[in-house]
């Protein structure tokens, strides 16, 4: 512990928060302005035609999956738009020649989209709470699960912002695999309602574990085994992130 440059990697999280407050209107007030508008959309306007779903109000039920969705895309975002642009205005070279360890600028990096990350939830909390959509039976573990998947896609930018050659790369992953995978999570609808097949199709989908952990922590409610969810999430940060280390160690896409 004695030997981490704490300085290094708190000036890259300062600087990424204050990118993140450089572009207000982007980063914080456009998410908050989409939830709110699923949370009216849906747990409202539709909500009105649902008494219940598993025992809770509906848009109760969904609120946490809408939550999830805007945590997904902040640390997402985040990490891989900085990344690149690093790459693209060649300001990473600074950043390897400076004395800092790999392992720094990959913590640098995903703690600071982690804070994205975290002031989006605790915004969107807020229009939860107007909305009267908030309930938390246990906030320690809520705050775990948001941490652990801002982590896992803070990484997942990483990766994109190391392969993406064009501005138009860097949503190609978000746009075929992170939507589709969210949407088809559960984030709407309980896995109840589904068939058996598409309940064992659903198992198979990570961000389903993504969705029901958080889920869990705001309303008490599991639809899936917490162990395997736990599994999942951490097999995830730690194969992600030996992923971008082992990228950054050798080289790929960030020496000229």
């Amino acid at each position: 512990m004695e030997n981490i440059n704490w300085v290094a990697i708190y000036t890259m999280v300062r600087r990424e928060v204050t990118r993140t407050f450089r572009v207000v209107v982007q980063t914080l007030v456009a998410p908050v302005i989409s939830a709110s508008l699923y949370i009216f959309i849906f747990g409202v306007v539709v909500g009105r035609s649902i008494d219940t779903i598993v025992g809770v109000p509906y848009i109760t039920f969904v609120f946490p999956g809408i939550l999830m969705l805007s945590v997904i895309n902040a640390s997402f975002s985040s990490s891989s738009s900085s990344l690149y642009f690093a790459r693209f205005t060649k300001s990473i070279e600074e950043l390897l020649v400076a004395p800092v360890s790999y392992l720094e600028i990959i913590f640098g990096y995903m703690l600071g989209s982690m804070m994205r990350a975290l002031i989006v939830a605790s915004l969107i909390l807020l229009v939860g709470v107007l909305f009267g959509a908030v309930s938390l039976v246990s906030p320690l573990l809520f705050v775990i699960y948001i941490l652990g998947v801002s982590a896992i896609f803070s990484l997942l930018g990483m990766l994109v912002g190391l392969w993406a050659q064009s501005f138009e790369q860097l949503s190609v992953l978000n746009t075929f695999i992170i939507t589709p995978f969210t949407y088809l999570g559960g984030i709407f609808y309980s896995i109840t309602m589904l068939p058996e097949t598409a309940q064992i199709i659903t198992m198979l989908n990570p961000f389903f574990y993504f969705v029901d952990g958080i889920r869990n922590a705001m309303i008490g409610i599991s639809e899936a085994n917490i162990f395997v969810g736990a599994v999942v999430i951490g097999g995830l940060v730690v194969g992600l992130g030996s992923t971008v280390f082992y990228l950054f160690k050798t080289g790929w896409r960030v020496r000229v």
